[in-house]
């Protein structure tokens, strides 16, 4: 797109919720300053809003239109900005805009991890542009680090606290002691969390940004179906209490690696040293640590949600788009490789373990029987005798997870042990 110090670019905006409405101010406010960045004035020509919308205060009314043909039409219009959320009629609309060879900005998770890897084609043979970074961890810039400063780097591990909700949960119950539930009540007073916050507790929002990450690390297509996830809604007061005196804590991380040049993505609940960089991020913020040949580690760090942070990181994306003179490579996320996945039952990883247990002689040695005879080492052991109860709480060494599992199944299965065995994975202690 060409860009001179007299042109002006319009924006033709989809949706006027929080983000929407931000991203106008932040143009309106900060036009001056956007335009010595970009080299071209920048505004919002027209919005399109659902029938039942009420457009809040901010924008001219002469603007909101509830008709997509007011706004694809429009020759003036040179770029969209996608801010309606879902698949539908988000998937539509922005394959209209690249048929049409209008460039696209979009904050939209779902999609970009079930749709992209079409999208980013389409944008190719269009000669335009898509940029999503707001898509992934709020205002933190991890898209534009991925796709440009890392291009050389040679990745091969993410681990990403790509969540704020579950964040905020799990911190609130590792700071003061509360019971899941209670925690999820005081994020949802908080704005922390939706009145439904299934998306967001069972893992799925951050499995959709994993997978987008993934992607554009790695240079292959990951979908949204094929990131295994797990969620924080069985987690345990006690194990975060057990976790602290281990010397560890508690997060849901989103992890993506090459193994053997196999990609395995997944999102699941796991222990960290209090050592590790991404222990200590704490509430509702987001933290991606990468690690690659070149580089050895980089974390970047900051708030994850919110309106303002994300209309930040959709103007960003905007200014970006308009700098750019001719596109090329970095603006292309196509995925020129076709890696394949590796099958996380193969996965080398450390695992902590709470049992309840009948107090009687003898059980500690069954349950090692069992680890023995699948060759899972037991690396510590913590027992605590509750009433005619005991508790142990045990540590293994790095083994394949399918030899785990199989010997929790069989664990299971004894007449001493009176709960469903619930392992958390450990990271960062000699897995593979």
């Amino acid at each position: 797109m060409e860009a001179s110090r007299t042109q002006s670019i319009n924006i033709g905006l989809l949706g006027y919720g929080t983000v929407g409405s931000n991203v106008y101010q932040l143009l309106e406010e900060q036009s001056g300053e956007i335009a010595k960045a970009s080299g071209a004035t920048i505004s919002i020509k027209k919005i399109l809003v659902r029938e039942s919308d009420v457009p809040r205060s901010g924008a001219p009314s002469d603007m909101f239109t509830t008709d997509f043909a007011d706004i694809i039409d429009d020759q003036d219009i040179t770029i969209i900005v996608e801010l309606i959320g879902g698949t539908e009629p988000a998937f539509d609309y922005i394959t209209e805009a690249l048929e049409k060879g209008k460039a696209v900005v979009t904050a939209n998770k779902q999609l970009i991890s079930q749709q992209g890897f079409y999208l980013f084609k389409l944008s190719q043979e269009k000669k335009t542009q898509i940029k999503f970074e707001a898509s992934v961890a709020g205002a933190i810039p991890v898209i534009r680090v991925l796709r440009e400063s890392m291009v050389a780097a040679n990745l091969t591990s993410i681990y990403g606290i790509v969540n704020g909700t579950t964040n905020f949960i799990l911190s609130e119950m590792s700071k003061t002691g509360a019971r899941y539930e209670d925690a999820l009540a005081r994020a949802q007073e908080w704005g922390y969390a939706e009145a439904d916050p299934t998306e967001d507790i069972s893992g799925l929002d951050a499995a959709a940004k994993m997978a987008i990450l993934a992607s554009i690390a790695f240079h292959s297509t990951v979908k949204l179906g094929d990131v295994d996830c797990a969620g924080i809604e069985d987690i345990n007061p006690l194990d975060i209490e057990y976790a602290r005196e281990l010397g560890l804590t508690l997060k849901l991380l989103g992890v993506a690696k090459l193994y053997q040049d196999k990609v395995n993505v997944r999102v699941y609940p796991a222990l960290l040293s209090r050592e590790h960089p991404l222990a200590s991020v704490n509430g509702a913020y987001n933290a991606v640590f990468l690690e690659g040949d070149a580089i050895d580690e980089i974390m970047l760090s900051g708030p994850g949600a919110g309106g303002m942070e994300t209309a930040s990181a959709v103007v960003s994306d905007i200014v970006s788009i308009v700098s750019r003179r001719t596109p090329g490579f970095l603006e292309y996320p196509v995925a020129y490789k076709e890696l394949e996945f590796f099958d996380g039952e193969d996965v080398i990883s450390t695992f902590y373990l709470r049992l309840e247990v009948e107090d009687v002689p003898g059980v500690l040695a069954s349950i090692a029987s069992v680890f023995g005879d699948h060759q899972v080492g037991i690396q510590s052991v913590i027992q605590k005798g509750r009433g005619a109860h005991a508790e142990l709480v045990m540590v293994f060494h790095p083994v394949a997870e399918k030899s785990f599992m199989a010997a929790l199944k069989k664990l299971a299965a004894l007449p001493d042990i009176k709960s469903e065995p619930r392992p958390i994975r450990v990271e960062g202690n000699g897995e593979q």
